[in-house]
């Protein structure tokens, strides 16, 4: 039986995806270790029970990569701009990786100002855009013999956007679309098409997409979808962090981050607009998790050059132990951005097949684990505690089980 699967990528040629692309053929090839996913055993699985101790994925070498952006000729070139990988790792499938050339990507500048490239389609409206994106999977379908895609949305981060009446119902959505509505986004034009076409749909980015009118779509067409913004490496010490400080009854009296980037993303967040939507999403775990409003704490994302995508994160921890006494805990992460998200990738792609094949549909809160913001309906509480959100991932794997 054929286990191929289609991964079509929004934002194909960024650091993320091409990290994740070339780290994926390294893998195939036995030339990198496979470590970073729940979805990969490996050599050394840790005790207790994991994801596939019940569940059965494609394996790397079945995973087929294409997809969409403004830059670069290919996605060798791009790894190499981005540098995450060693230049003598990725000149190893250098073929492979020349071979991937991106479509041209639906975009506007109007959404996200510092992102620059020239390889865009040529509609005349939405809907031609529509036609454009849905013609490249059917093609890539075709070309690879595929009859199962998911599409991963690793796009550079639009602008704050605020709900609009557009954004409410199915009915307003199509009727903004024919009108070329600008408070539809690129974003939601990818993934009205990943609903249409029924391709599962990760939103890894903090961009508006978990709209009314695109929720009621997916759960009208039995497409399920998870989201938004990859949780990578501040934000999951904060979690497991907050985590413990709950589970210890310390309370948290502040608590300052900062980020430092100097890959394309963050000189997309330079832009206040963006870097709103990113702050927001990065804020909204801790009062949830220790259950009580920390009045102090700060989120902040500076773009520094210098660093590229070797992103430092800063933390200081104010809090009060017993007998009221103040103590502070200071962090220095020192991370890989892409190094972190790709493998997290890899995992939400297998996932939501295999929610797909279950026959889930809608929102697929069993995969909280993986995001900073985890999608919810309104007036639903996301779970943003670490070690509850990974129990709900293992319990709906038993749900699932295939083994």
């Amino acid at each position: 039986m054929q286990n191929k699967l289609g991964v079509v990528v929004i934002g194909v040629n960024g650091a993320v995806s091409s990290t994740l692309i070339a780290g994926a053929r390294l893998m195939a090839a036995g030339h990198v270790p496979r470590l970073g996913m729940l979805t990969e055993p490996g050599e050394n699985p840790a005790p207790g029970e994991q994801v596939t101790d019940f569940l059965s994925f494609p394996k790397v070498e079945e995973l087929v990569f294409g997809g969409w952006d403004l830059a670069f000729k290919n996605v060798y070139e791009a790894a190499r701009h981005h540098n995450v990988l060693p230049a003598a790792q990725l000149d190893k499938i250098k073929g492979e990786l020349e071979a991937m050339k991106p479509w041209p990507a639906v975009f506007s500048g109007e959404y996200a100002e510092n992102c620059k490239g020239e390889n865009v389609v040529t509609a005349k409206d939405f809907r031609g855009e529509l036609d454009h994106i849905i013609g490249c999977i059917e093609k890539f379908k075709k070309d690879h013999g595929l009859d199962r895609v998911v599409m991963v949305n690793l796009a550079s981060t639009e602008r704050w956007m605020e709900l609009a009446d557009v954004h409410k119902t199915l009915s307003a959505f199509e009727k903004g679309l024919d009108a070329n509505d600008p408070n539809i986004s690129p974003a939601m034009r990818y993934f009205y098409v990943a609903n249409k076409l029924g391709c599962p749909y990760v939103n890894f980015a903090p961009s508006l997409t978990n709209v009314p009118a695109l929720e009621e779509m997916a759960n009208e067409l039995g497409n399920p979808y998870a989201g938004m913004d990859g949780k990578t490496g501040q934000t999951l010490l904060k979690t497991a962090l907050a985590a413990m400080f709950k589970v210890r009854n310390i309370k948290v009296e502040g608590w300052y981050s900062v980020n430092f980037l100097g890959n394309n993303d963050g000189l997309v967040l330079d832009s206040p607009s963006s870097n709103k939507t990113k702050v927001l999403s990065k804020a909204a775990v801790l009062d949830s998790i220790v259950g009580y409003r920390v009045e102090n704490h700060q989120v902040h994302i500076h773009y520094y050059k210098p660093r590229g995508d070797a992103k430092e994160a800063w933390d200081n921890i104010d809090m009060v132990g017993f007998g009221g006494v103040p103590m502070q805990m200071k962090i220095n992460f020192l991370c890989q951005d892409s190094v972190l998200a790709a493998p997290l990738v890899i995992d939400l792609v297998r996932l939501l097949d295999v929610a797909k094949r279950k026959g889930e549909k809608g929102i697929q809160r069993q995969l909280s684990l993986y995001f900073k913001s985890p999608y919810t309906s309104p007036g639903e509480q996301a779970q943003h505690n670490l070690f509850d959100q990974e129990a709900l991932l293992l319990d709906w794997a038993k749900k699932h089980a295939d083994k």
